[in-house]
Order: structure tokens, then C-alpha cells, then sequence
């Protein structure tokens, strides 16, 4: 039976879509039910009502407390049996109580190879600082920030003529190839989280 899986994004929505096309191929054992996000105007629900799916835009200004904001997105999740939530560019920090509901159920990805450059100015931090080598990291979410168990890295190298600019783009590329499959890995039942470590089941 296909995982059901509900995507928050805050944005553009560029790992959605390659996730979308990920599906299309017929390479996940997996559908995504529903696209969450913040942001009316985000560009993210655009691309879902394109591919038919579900969407859903609640605004925390609409609530009393984060806390309620967040209860009712489990809400809504647990009405559409939602196995896996894949965080793609969402913009609030998660709420303790939702991170408990669906614990190591949530999955992030990270410009940055973790535990280096946590936040949400990694590749301007790496590029700042001047390493040689950045990368990506997929991890599982808890309740500290860029800290949960970690999936899958892919490291992209600096080289001297990189802008900025460049460097972004192949922070993105590396991005859309790990994060989907990462999720087939969920989709498959492939992970498992021993402690700090998630080992990966072979076939």
C-alpha cells in the first residue's frame, strides 16, 4: 500500500516538484496527499493544484497560539492518514506537540552538511566562511533545530570561481536528487533509527 505524504512548503516549491516528477516516473512507493503551507502566495500550492493535488493554506495569525496552529494541521493530517511529512522550504519552526505526534515522521532538508552552518543562512554561512566543501543533509525532524537523525548527505564542493549564485544552484541539484530518495527509503520501509544513527535496510 502507497504512503501517503503531505508536503509543507512556505516558497517556490522547487523540492516538490522534484518529488512530483520523482512519482512520476513511477519510482516512489508513495503519493503526496496534500501541500501545506503558510503562504497564501506561496508558489508551492500553485504547483499542486497543477498536478491535482490537495492543498491547504492556514495563516498562525488566524490562532491564539502556535500550539493551536499547530494541533490543528495534526489535525487535518490525521483525517487524511498521512504517514509521512516532508518539510520542503517551510518557513516556521514546528511546534513540540506536532513533533511528538509524528515523531520520526517528518523528514527536512538542509543546505548544509549538519552539524555545520545549522539555521536558515547555511550556504551564505559556508560560503562566508570559507570552506572547501559544503553539502546536503536529509534528517529526520525532532524537537531541537537542525539537529534530528540524519538520512542522507551528499557533500558539493567549492571551487575558487564560485559565486554565491553558483554555489546555490548546485546546493539545489544536489537537493533534488537526495530528497526524493530519501523518501522512497521512508516509502520502502528501508530506515531505521537505532539511537543518533539511521540505517538504511538493504534489499
Amino acid at each position: 500500500m502507497k504512503k501517503k505524504i503531505a508536503v509543507f512548503a512556505s516558497g517556490f516549491g522547487s523540492n516538490l516538484q522534484a518529488i512530483i516528477d520523482y512519482i512520476g516516473r513511477g519510482s516512489l512507493n508513495g503519493e503526496i496527499a496534500l501541500v501545506f503551507s503558510n503562504n497564501k502566495g506561496a508558489y508551492a500550492l500553485e504547483r499542486a493544484k497543477k498536478h491535482k493535488i490537495q492543498t491547504v493554506c492556514m495563516n498562525t495569525k488566524d490562532f491564539a497560539s502556535r500550539k493551536e496552529f499547530d494541533l490543528k494541521i495534526a489535525e487535518i493530517l490525521k483525517s487524511e492518514k498521512i504517514d509521512l511529512i516532508v518539510l520542503a522550504g517551510y518557513m516556521l519552526l514546528l511546534s513540540p506537540e506536532l513533533v511528538a505526534i509524528f515523531e520520526n515522521k517528518i523528514m527536512n532538508i538542509h543546505p548544509a552538511l549538519l552539524p555545520s552552518f545549522k539555521g536558515t543562512h547555511s550556504i551564505k554561512d559556508a560560503y562566508k566562511y570559507g570552506v572547501k566543501v559544503t553539502g546536503v543533509t536529509v534528517h529526520f525532524v525532532d524537537k531541537d533545530l537542525d539537529r534530528g537523525p540524519i538520512i542522507l548527505q551528499e557533500p558539493v564542493y567549492i571551487d575558487n570561481d564560485d559565486s554565491m549564485e553558483s554555489l546555490e544552484e548546485k546546493i539545489h541539484r544536489v537537493e533534488h536528487e537526495i530528497y526524493p530518495k530519501a523518501v522512497e527509503y521512508f516509502c520502502d520501509d528501508r530506515l531505521k533509527i537505532v539511537g543518533r544513527k539511521v540505517k538504511l535496510i538493504s534489499d
